[in-house]
């Protein structure tokens, strides 16, 4: 079984502190993830369908609701903006692939850059939510709304340990201490340390379950920095995970 280091050690959650806060005061970073809602992407000055690959065009018009489209378009232009504010190009620059490990095909699977190869690059949507993730290490995000905990609580037993278990029931809250876990469990999906079938085998109970504060918080799951926030605003848990220290960036920084 796969265990989480214990950020509720103090040192190590000093340490996490100091690393998102030199990062912030100089303004540099080497892993980078937002949040923001589908309709604000689409006001981006930068955005546009014209950012989109002929595959991706194709992609959005198969959706049945114009609501799904639209979260589609949005986690493919802001994915592109990280990107982007993290290499220091134009979002019109880069070209975004994707690839299925399982089928081989490129309309769906693990996002990538083909013309930067050292760049990781993560999306998540929800309904009305999309969330991305750049990294110069392999990076994963998700993001789920938080009124969807009660419901993804019902797959609690087949996905978690029975240390996380007894953390969830315990708590004041348990569908939004369910929701924080699986927000985690999916960034590390994205990010390649786990499958779905392999949740219930990853133990993230050495994880506070609560923001300090609302947030954000970074902890550590063995070699790889954890870093966990609420996005208020639009009712939303986010998680990202990384080699690197992700930091937060507002869209309108982007």
């Amino acid at each position: 079984m796969t265990s989480a280091g214990k950020t509720s050690d103090a040192t190590d959650v000093t340490a996490a502190t100091d690393a998102a806060s030199a990062t912030a005061a100089t303004g540099a970073a080497d892993a980078i993830a937002t949040v923001a809602a589908s309709a604000d992407v689409l006001r981006h000055p930068e955005a546009g369908e014209h950012l989109l690959t002929a595959v991706e065009k194709e992609r959005a018009a198969r959706f049945r609701y114009e609501s799904g489209r639209v979260d589609f378009t949005a986690g493919h232009i802001l994915v592109r903006l990280c990107a982007a504010r993290l290499l220091g190009v134009p979002a019109a620059s880069l070209t975004l692939a994707q690839h299925c490990p399982d089928c081989g095909k490129g309309d769906h699977g693990k996002p990538y850059l083909p013309d930067h190869p050292g760049i990781s690059v993560s999306l998540s949507h929800t309904k009305g939510v999309v969330a991305a993730a750049a990294g110069h290490r392999p990076i994963g995000v998700d993001v789920e709304l938080v009124d969807r905990g009660g419901t993804l609580l019902d797959v609690a037993p087949r996905v978690l340990t029975e240390g996380e278990l007894r953390q969830v029931r315990a708590h004041a809250d348990p569908a939004r201490a369910f929701l924080r876990l699986w927000v985690r469990k999916e960034a590390l999906i994205k990010v390649g340390r786990t499958t779905l079938d392999g949740l219930a085998a990853v133990d993230l109970s050495g994880l506070p379950l609560d923001l300090p504060g609302g947030g954000p918080l970074l902890g550590r799951f063995e070699d790889l920095e954890l870093l966990d926030w609420a996005d208020e605003p639009h009712g939303a848990a986010v998680a990202a995970v990384c080699g690197l220290p992700p930091r937060v960036v507002e869209l309108s920084a982007l």
